[in-house]
């Protein structure tokens, strides 16, 4: 990138505000994409030539304008708890760092607006002091960003009741385009599909208007099983009890647990847990489930107790990969969705087909209105071919596998919408200059 560009932006950006230094903007330029050793090793040398720190959206206004100008390549980063690659720039070019545009704009009964750079802990925090929560949020909310849920997330705690982020849970979008003026847009109903988990492709999220619900004490618990099929058909049951509310059910099989280290005294040698948050009122209804599955209640954090030190959903959704990894486990994972009408075969095809290289994990969730047992399996890495095979496995017995393994958009999961995100990306960045790379497929190849 050129000294006259760089000057450029020092003209209106303080100096701290560019970030220039090589091994700084390689540190910024990474995301938790080393849970995939093939995204490790395609990814691990790509950077930006400048990190941007804006203060404000006039800031942003000017920093896309000048980008066009030049036709430099532009990426957007929170927190970088994505998985996939989202924030690395492929093509060099700038980073615009969000961090600063953290204001908790309005507070609703029942929404909320902010800014993108607005760590979802603290609005969690703040919103439950007003009687509200967020309806979902990623396992790695005290880090990740607004923006950067939205951009590159989908579901989590709070997805077995509400569903995925495009279930109604984003309301209202403010987008900057990239052109030579940026063009503000407010995006809501079906054309928000164009830009959530999008990563970033069709627009700057200057503003979202998250869904929220009414403030509930949630008691969170482990509940132990002999049986790998006991701890998964109460987890099923527990999902279709629409009488207990519930944020959170999560099922690991052994050995998932014994990495879970700061859980160890709860956890016993060779048993399956499920990870739960229900309701406080619900307590009762639920150890009479707990009975009826064989099971045993194993650690209870009561409601007043709540998000305050050890916080079960650390130990859920992709933290079980991370726990792994922090194990020194030569594991990583895949995404996947079972079939709920004959998931219980397939686990039982996996676990003779590839014994200790599976080990199962879901977390049950609402999608399209159904429980669906999404899982998010550990699988001990030796090879990529090793790994292609797996997935083949699974695809062939019936399991939708959504790729981690990738940086491409269309090849993780987004392929059903993929030719409207990309007529989107023509309207509002007619020069690929966001993100470019990540969508692997133009518009003329779906078409023909």
């Amino acid at each position: 990138m050129s000294l006259s560009y760089i000057s450029e932006l020092q003209a209106f950006l303080t100096e701290e505000q560019v970030i220039t230094n090589p091994a700084l903007t390689q540190k910024l330029s990474r995301d938790y994409y080393w849970y995939s050793p093939i995204l490790e090793e395609e990814l691990k040398d790509k950077k930006a030539d400048v990190v941007v720190i804006p203060k404000n959206l006039v800031e942003i206004e000017q920093i896309l304008a000048l980008a066009f100008k030049h036709k430099h390549p532009v990426l957007f980063k929170g927190s970088a708890t994505g998985n996939y690659g989202q924030i690395v720039p492929l093509q060099g070019g700038i980073l615009i760092d969000t961090k600063l545009l953290n204001k908790v704009i309005e507070m609703k009964p029942g929404e909320v607006r902010v800014e993108p750079g607005v760590k979802l802990g603290m609005l969690e925090k703040s919103l439950r002091e007003n009687g509200q929560e967020l309806c979902i949020f990623p396992s790695t909310y005290l880090k990740a960003t607004a923006g950067g849920f939205v951009s590159g997330g989908s579901g989590g705690i709070g997805s077995i009741t509400w569903g995925n982020l495009w279930d109604g849970n984003v309301i209202e979008l403010t987008i900057l385009t990239m052109e030579e003026k940026p063009n503000k847009l407010t995006i809501s109903g079906n054309e928000l599909l164009n830009y959530i988990h999008s990563y970033g492709t069709t627009g700057f999220i200057a503003e979202i208007v998250f869904r929220t619900s009414e403030k509930t004490e949630w008691t969170q618990k482990i509940v132990a099983f002999e049986k790998l099929e006991d701890s998964l058909r109460f987890s099923e049951e527990l999902a279709y009890e629409f009488a207990i509310q519930k944020r959170s059910v999560s099922t690991c099989e052994w050995p998932i647990p014994s990495f879970f280290k700061p859980l160890s005294k709860f956890i016993q040698e060779d048993k399956h847990i499920v990870i739960i948050e229900i309701n406080e009122e619900a307590c009762d209804q639920l150890q009479r489930l707990v009975e009826e599955w064989n099971g045993k209640v194993a650690h209870t954090i009561p409601a007043e107790q709540y998000h305050k030190g050890l916080t079960l959903s650390d130990y859920t959704w992709n933290h079980t990969t991370l726990w792994a990894l922090n194990a020194n486990e030569q594991m990583t994972y895949l995404q996947a969705s079972f079939d709920l009408n004959r998931y219980i075969d397939q686990v039982e095809l996996i676990q003779k087909q590839f014994k200790d290289e599976f080990y199962q994990h879901f977390d049950w969730m609402l999608m399209d209105g159904k429980v669906v047992p999404q899982s998010i399996p550990l699988i001990r890495f030796t090879t990529k071919e090793r790994l292609d095979e797996i997935v083949c496995f699974c695809e062939s017995i019936g399991i939708k596998i959504f790729n981690p393994h990738t940086y491409l958009l269309e090849e993780g999961g987004w392929e059903a919408h993929i030719s409207s995100v990309l007529r989107t990306k023509e309207k509002n960045d007619p020069h690929d200059l966001l993100n470019p790379g990540k969508i692997g497929v133009t518009l003329s190849e779906i078409v023909d």
